[in-house]
């Protein structure tokens, strides 16, 4: 029985590019654990050019749960002890890659949150005060959905680092592409930031979006979100 022997030049090869690919990720503060990062490698053709491979992996990574893909050093997740609300304030230099597992719109009630993905559902806007009914295809780039009116919050965010933990954040800002219709799983990159009382406090300058989404998460989480703001507005008697 031949036994297939990999050739000093190929395995030199193979190296060189596993070495590469873990510098441009860590680089990008993602620190891939051995088991994606070689489950990675065995679906890149010997031929893909580098950069396209790069690139490649870092897009990947952002569509995965980082809770199973990542293995982030001490420093990359959030403090032991962050949801201690004893301490009243403290700064956590990161920088901390995390996901986002929710976010509420808490500047306006859940019942208004209703209304509006209701009149969606019906294919209807608003245009100042006036309600605009979106035509059939007017709205094909959107999935045919009519466009959601942006809200400029607050924002409550669900987070979790790579090791598990979820912690909650603020949004009081106004932060680009924070709202209610950003993607679940997005992962989020957090410098520098204010933990008050076990509630990360989210500044313009320490938060850069990075995007992806965890598919499953975010499919489940839209189509459930209707139910979840009204259960939650009858449980509190949100007017």
């Amino acid at each position: 029985m031949s036994t297939l022997i990999e050739r000093p030049a190929d395995s030199s090869m193979a190296n060189h590019i596993t070495a590469e690919l873990t510098q441009h990720l860590n680089s990008r503060h993602l620190y891939p654990s051995q088991q994606w990062l070689q489950t990675f490698l065995s679906g890149v053709r010997p031929n893909n050019p580098l950069p396209a491979t790069k690139q490649t992996a870092v897009f990947r990574l952002l569509a995965t749960d980082i809770t199973s893909s990542l293995t982030q050093p001490p420093s990359g997740v959030f403090p032991v002890d962050v949801l201690q609300a004893r301490i009243q304030t403290r700064t956590v230099l990161g920088p901390i890659l995390c996901q986002v597992l929710d976010v509420e719109d808490v500047g306006h009630s859940r019942w208004s949150q209703v209304e509006s993905i209701e009149s969606q559902e019906r294919g209807e806007t608003t245009k100042g005060r006036e309600v605009v009914r979106v035509l059939p295809g007017e709205n094909e780039g959107n999935g045919g959905e009519a466009p959601v009116p942006p809200s400029k919050g607050p924002f409550k965010l669900l987070l979790q680092d790579a090791k598990g933990a979820k912690v909650y954040a603020f949004d009081l800002r106004g932060i680009e592409n924070i709202n209610a219709g950003m993607s679940m799983g997005v992962k989020l990159l957090l410098r520098n930031f204010e933990v008050r009382r076990g509630v990360i406090m989210l500044e313009p300058t320490g938060v850069q979006i990075l995007g992806g989404k965890i598919e499953e998460l975010d499919k489940m989480w839209k189509e459930g979100r209707k139910e979840r703001l009204i259960a939650a507005a009858n449980a509190g008697g949100d007017d």
